[in-house]
């Protein structure tokens, strides 16, 4: 009698569970969202300055947990927690301290806002 019961007690708890493991768009969609998910994408500008209006820009996010950006080669290089904030979110937040992104260019207005040396060639 006791092994039916804890047999039917498993077999709701494993019900149970799958039926919770389904819910929600981000599990049915496939697109699991990550707590540590990198990226690499294209910021624009110079130096240093630019560097550190840049990172601080990403940080400004909430969710951003690393964020270093290569003046060489122009890459902001990103760990975001994904149930936090979005890519496009850091992209858009870049882009409002005057800084073009591969998906999102700042305004004429906040680009004419830096400094000299860090009005960049713009595409």
């Amino acid at each position: 009698m006791k092994n039916i019961v804890l047999g039917m007690m498993l077999l709701f708890v494993g019900f149970t569970t799958q039926a919770q493991d389904t819910r929600g768009g981000a599990e049915l969609s496939g697109a699991k969202k990550s707590k540590n998910a990198k990226y690499d994408i294209e910021v624009n500008g110079n130096c240093e300055m630019c560097k550190k209006r840049i990172e601080k820009a990403a940080f400004s996010v909430s969710g951003v947990k690393s964020a270093e950006w290569h003046i060489d080669d122009h890459t902001l290089h990103l760990i975001i927690n994904e149930e936090k904030c979005s890519l496009m979110d850091v992209k858009k937040a870049i882009a409002k301290v005057g800084h073009d992104t591969d998906e999102v260019k700042a305004t004429e207005e906040d680009y004419q806002k830096l400094h000299g040396c860090c009005l960049y060639e713009r595409k």
